[in-house]
């Protein structure tokens, strides 16, 4: 395994509507963890679309680590069209502008801005395809937005490891019983 997709849902889906919210904090020690199993696996490459929420906290957990630990892991930014970040708040564009210069490839699968909802269909089919793995922050009985990266992995029979809210929870159990 070379290149993981890490995706979840968006902030909103998570009913977190700035990053201070404490659950992000627990959000990016699971993805730590998964992310440190994964490198250990082989994974060198980590992709995300930059959507806001889980993707944009696993560009900040990729980047940690590439300054800590694993300095020759690469994150990928593969965003689904041009000035994605267009219609965000400023302090959103803000975030994302700091995340975006510290991956080591950005691209857009489509080179115009948003005209469409097929540009996100082409998004989630290349990304799976483009990715020998997915690791992703969902629940089967909460439907959101990793759905569709899901569907495509299922039917490429590529490995999806999923992160449940459950497993996030034990987490900040843990860590709040190391003080």
């Amino acid at each position: 395994m070379n290149a993981v997709l890490v995706t979840g849902y968006k902030m909103h889906e998570l009913g977190v509507f700035n990053e201070s919210h404490e659950g992000v904090q627990w959000i990016k020690l699971v993805l730590k963890k998964r992310i440190i199993a994964l490198i250990e696996e082989g994974a060198t490459w980590f992709i995300t679309s930059g959507q806001l929420g889980v993707e944009q906290w696993a560009m900040d957990v990729v980047s940690d680590l590439q300054e800590s630990d694993y300095p020759t892991i690469q994150l990928g930014l593969l965003t689904p069209f041009e000035e994605q970040e267009s219609k965000w708040n400023e302090r959103l564009q803000e975030r994302y502008h700091e995340r975006l210069v510290k991956a080591d490839y950005v691209d857009s699968i489509s080179k115009r801005p948003y005209e469409n909802p097929t540009q996100l269909k082409v998004k989630n089919e290349y990304l799976v395809q483009k990715t020998d793995a997915v690791l992703v922050l969902y629940e089967e009985e909460k439907e959101g937005s990793p759905k569709y990266y899901i569907n495509v992995a299922r039917s490429l029979d590529k490995p999806i490891y999923m992160i449940s809210p459950e497993e996030i929870e034990e987490a900040r159990r843990e860590a709040l019983d190391d003080f």
